[in-house]
């Protein structure tokens, strides 16, 4: 969890704290008491970053990874499943007074952020860590909109006899590409499990079994940026998150593969890593605080 505090003169303060695995040994299933737990947490840093008067913000702008109703209340978080049903908008709300508090998607914000850095209008963003998120930015403005969800690139389905996903169906690029997902599959191949410094070094190192396991994960992320690329004409396509970020030969077999699924007469987009890191969403939650996109 990352925080992020813009003063009025300018100046700048951060923080980030890591949330308890969910109670239970499944993490997946897990559903007692999580929540509450979380909220005090987060409800403590925030106290701490805003010395204590977190009332006198305002803006609050919060990029979420669950999915939440037209009333900010969590409908579906896998990862924390102890959230479904949560009031996210008025537990905050209680938090920081009248400050107006919005929330979004956070791989809608990512890319909405990753734009507005890169200047283009129209891109597509994969954000690669623990999960898959992105969003698309056409004109300015991300997609699908607002009222309408967020743009779920996670589960674009790449493979239909996949590996299982958190969702529930086979396939999805989340299932197949994601950092935890490449660490199986690279554990698979060496015969014992693999450590994200381990692939790290592997890759980075030449070993087979590492380049090959992440080079599977580059392929499937390249079947999703060339379906969404035949849909939409995206004039950039940038991958984050943090294990994107700190794996960089990732995108760069993402870009090789893409460039080979191009069609003749239709060259597929550039396909480069994101300019802000593992930090997309932080930002793009910055800007939704100070009302953009309206």
């Amino acid at each position: 969890m990352a925080l992020r505090l813009e003063h009025d003169d300018l100046g700048i303060s951060e923080s980030s704290f890591r949330w308890p695995e969910p109670d239970g040994t499944d993490a997946m299933t897990s559903t007692s008491g999580g929540a509450t737990r979380d909220l005090d947490l987060l409800a403590r840093h925030i106290r701490e970053l805003c010395a204590g008067r977190p009332e006198r913000l305002t803006g609050v702008g919060v990029a979420m990874p669950a999915t939440l109703d037209a009333t900010g209340t969590v409908t579906a978080w896998p990862g924390r499943p102890s959230w479904a049903g949560v009031d996210l908008r008025g537990a905050l709300s209680a938090l920081f007074g009248h400050a107006e508090v919005r929330c979004a998607d956070d791989g809608d914000l990512a890319a909405l952020a990753e734009a507005h850095e890169a200047r283009c209008p129209d891109l597509l963003y994969l954000g690669v860590g623990t999960g898959i998120g992105g969003g698309i930015v056409l004109n300015g403005k991300p997609v699908p909109g607002v009222g309408r969800g967020s743009c779920e690139v996670g589960h674009l389905i790449v493979d239909r006899d996949g590996p299982l996903c958190d969702c529930g169906r086979r396939g999805c690029v989340q299932a197949a590409a994601s950092g935890p997902a490449t660490l199986r599959r690279a554990a698979r191949r060496r015969g014992k499990e693999v450590t994200f410094t381990a692939l790290r070094q592997a890759v980075r190192g030449g070993k087979p079994w590492a380049v090959a396991s992440l080079r599977e994960s580059g392929r499937a992320l390249a079947a999703a940026v060339t379906g969404v690329c035949e849909l939409l004409h995206p004039s950039l396509v940038l991958i984050g998150g943090g294990f994107a970020a700190a794996m960089p030969e990732l995108v760069a077999m993402v870009a090789e593969r893409t460039a080979e699924l191009g069609r003749p007469g239709h060259p597929p987009p550039p396909v480069r890593p994101a300019r802000l890191g593992g930090l997309s969403s932080l930002h793009g939650a910055v800007l939704l605080a100070r009302g953009l996109p309206d």
